[in-house]
């Protein structure tokens, strides 16, 4: 392999072969070089990094060998091989050998015809993709609570008026049957009352103090050890390193415990669908990232945690809705659990996204791990 690459480099013909080299070398975009059968004669090393491969590896292999591709786009590959056209296509996927997801752009130029050549740039969207998505879940959020809040203002004004009144009239009442009609009215009243508090999420100011993630998810996992009564299989992939944190223990526990119950029940109402072999999981994974960036903000060290069930997963059209207040996929539920754990996250300058399918629904939360104001 090595005298092949040897013999390659040799070639005068090639300008990312000669003086080129060092300067698609330096990219941060990533570059490759096909040949017409579509075989990888160059990568830079952006493109390995990005393909998480080397050049070493996967020169005179095939292009659909360290990713795949659809068969349209390949088709399209071949065709500007052959025809010598450019062409440029927006937010494609690639699937990684690996089995990683890749959003790119990437423009395929002929750099030659005689040896057929084709020129690939690549540039990620992923992150750029993921910024904007967090900016605009901050930014619902924050619209969610100006909104929820003024609701709030606005029924419990009435509510206290309703209650006031039903009290007045229950005291001047002699009829036990008639103050058993006031007495409805003050425990609805009531009611709607703990409804819209539970609505306003956690008013409380955080109590910071120093937090192991690991021991707030195992307390998490007790809890749901014991409700699902040894039923609930639980697969932990925690990173050991992670460091302590500012945060607040209790609140984080409720966070990640309105998360784990959901998925649990999604996980039993899949146990129908599942083999023996299948049973209901749920994991519990724990990974950190250096220089993340969260919406707009920049830390130097985040912890994610995934809490991934294997029940049915939700509707698409619900995904991007769940965070909201009264927003459930369950008849049964009431909307309100996810919409505190994003405010408690929130609270700690986090964030919770989710991703899901048929069969795999993963909600990604994202700690700071710096102190927190």
């Amino acid at each position: 392999m090595s005298n092949q690459r040897d013999s390659r480099m040799a070639l005068p013909s090639a300008p990312y072969q000669t003086g080129y080299k060092s300067i698609l070398d330096s990219l941060t975009t990533a570059v490759l070089v096909l040949e017409g059968t579509l075989t990888i004669r160059y990568l830079n090393p952006a493109a390995e990094s990005l393909f998480e491969t080397s050049m070493t590896r996967s020169y005179g292999q095939s292009f659909q060998d360290i990713l795949v591709e659809s068969e349209d786009a390949l088709k399209t590959l071949f065709s500007s091989a052959r025809n010598g056209q450019s062409y440029t296509r927006r937010e494609a996927e690639f699937h990684l050998t690996s089995g990683s997801r890749l959003t790119v752009d990437y423009s395929v130029t002929p750099i030659s015809l005689d040896p057929t050549e084709l020129l690939i740039e690549i540039q990620p969207r992923d992150r750029l993709m993921r910024i904007s998505r967090e900016e605009d879940i901050i930014s619902q959020q924050e619209t969610t609570r100006i909104l929820v809040r003024g609701m709030a203002h606005e029924i419990k004004n009435p509510l206290g008026g309703i209650r006031g009144a039903a009290q007045l009239l229950d005291r001047e009442l002699n009829s036990e049957d008639q103050r058993e009609y006031t007495r409805v009215i003050i425990d609805e009243a009531d009611r709607l009352r703990g409804l819209v508090d539970r609505m306003l999420g956690p008013n409380k100011a955080l109590k910071l103090a120093p937090t192991n993630i690991h021991e707030i998810l195992e307390r998490v996992g007790t809890l749901l050890e014991a409700e699902s009564k040894g039923r609930l299989n639980f697969r932990r992939d925690y990173d050991p390193s992670i460091p302590e944190f500012k945060g607040d223990k209790e609140q984080l526990i409720q966070a990640f415990l309105n998360i784990a119950r959901n998925a649990m029940e999604a996980a039993f109402e899949n146990q129908g669908g599942h083999s023996s072999e299948e049973p209901p999981t749920i994991t519990f994974r724990t990974r950190t990232f250096r220089q993340f960036t969260i919406g707009n903000r920049r830390h130097r060290l985040v912890c994610r945690i995934d809490v991934i069930d294997n029940g049915p997963g939700i509707p698409p059209e619900l995904v991007q809705n769940i965070f909201y207040p009264m927003i459930s996929g369950r008849a049964s539920g009431t909307g309100l659990g996810l919409s505190i754990t994003q405010s408690i996250i929130g609270q700690h300058r986090g964030l919770v996204e989710c991703e899901s399918e048929p069969g795999r629904t993963d909600f990604i939360i994202f700690l700071p791990l710096e102190d927190t104001p």
